[in-house]
């Protein structure tokens, strides 16, 4: 086989490999460049956008499978990385410009559903992705704690402009009220400031806008699946049994609000002791994996209770504990659990035409 038939193989293998953010094939994107073929061996560039950062690696060795099984002749293929720009669009009617907006939720208070909707924000900027965070907990807003974020938000052009965390653009009540004055609104109020955050805040060119739910289950996922196309919902549970019961409301919400579950995260799964190595299942463990399972809703992965990240965080510490890898390294993992899950979903409805899934 010559060079040029063997680079033509190589391009022709590509109509079977899709681009994990569009699902179209890679001979249709330009995504592929820099060919060099020569003797049986051949070296490329893959460029992938920000979104699908946290799992550009893994695209990258796929890929190599792939053409190694499209093409016989192939001996040996180095692939490398690189940035292909592809500009968010907006997502529904009301200005905000991403590419994927996530609910975070859980059925009950006090499971760490805000840390976690935090750290995946953090995680994934880190991970390479463009990411804005949005607390929508009115009634008792702990996202700028945990950053150990202060200020009031200003407006310029007719935008709110978001307190950023280093980059990542950051809005919540927790800005416009005294840290110990309580919100008393009602539902109208409550639904026009969800409004606000979304449509008049200064998000910019957004992969993902992270969403901190209330806890239990209220109107305000309502008022978000009329405001914007929500790509899904994480669900935060604990391993024990009332926290999965409170979990399953949470699910028959979304459910009711044809939003998809993107998948279940355990937290506070296990402790290990530092000084013993020995774990102990304080809560139980893998609950939320059955409750996965019952729903046909993929399982992200287990957050362990780790001491450090509890002391960071209640000193508004939490992205300073993040750049611990023993502590990172569980949130890295969920969130490239959780890109996987949106990039199987746009595989399997490119288009976007129907609803999934349907629960229960």
């Amino acid at each position: 086989m010559t060079d040029l038939e063997l680079h033509q193989q190589l391009q022709k293998a590509l109509d079977s490999f899709k681009d994990p953010e569009t699902a179209r094939p890679l001979s249709k994107t330009g995504q592929v460049t820099d060919w060099v073929v020569a003797n049986g061996h051949a070296k490329c560039k893959l460029c992938l956008t920000s979104m699908v950062s946290a799992i550009a690696p893994e695209v990258a060795e796929r890929l190599k499978s792939h053409l190694h099984s499209q093409v016989p002749g192939l001996v040996s293929i180095d692939i490398a990385l690189d940035r292909f720009d592809r500009p968010a669009q907006p997502l529904g009617q009301i200005g905000l410009t991403a590419k994927v907006a996530i609910a975070v939720a859980a059925g009950k208070g006090g499971v760490g559903k805000s840390t976690l909707a935090a750290a995946i924000a953090l995680t994934l900027e880190s991970l390479g992705a463009k990411v804005g965070l949005m607390d929508a907990d009115i009634y008792g807003p702990s996202v700028p704690h945990l950053l150990g974020l202060e200020g009031r938000p200003q407006i310029a052009d007719s935008k709110i402009q978001p307190i950023r965390s280093g980059t990542m653009p950051v809005m919540s009540m927790g800005f416009l009220i005294e840290r110990d004055q309580a919100v008393a609104w009602r539902g109208p109020m409550l639904n026009g400031s969800i409004t606000q955050f979304l449509r008049d805040t200064a998000w910019g060119d957004l992969d993902f806008l992270i969403i901190d739910m209330p806890p239990g289950t209220g109107d305000v996922a309502i008022t978000l699946s009329q405001l914007i196309p929500l790509t899904g919902a994480v669900i935060v549970c604990t391993p024990q049994e009332v926290a999965l019961l409170d979990a399953g409301k949470a699910i028959s919400m979304f459910e009711k609000t044809k939003i998809p579950i993107l998948g279940v995260v355990e937290n506070m799964s296990g402790f290990t002791d530092p000084e013993t190595g020995k774990t102990f299942d304080i809560f139980g463990r893998g609950g939320a994996r059955q409750k996965a399972d019952e729903i046909a809703a993929p399982f992200l992965g287990e957050i362990p209770i780790q001491m450090t990240l509890r002391s960071e965080s209640d000193q508004g510490r939490l992205a300073d504990a993040l750049k611990d890898p023993r502590i990172a390294k569980p949130f890295e993992d969920v969130c490239r659990a959780l890109v996987r899950s949106i990039t199987a979903r746009t595989a399997a409805d490119p288009l976007g035409k129907i609803s999934l899934p349907v629960l229960g």
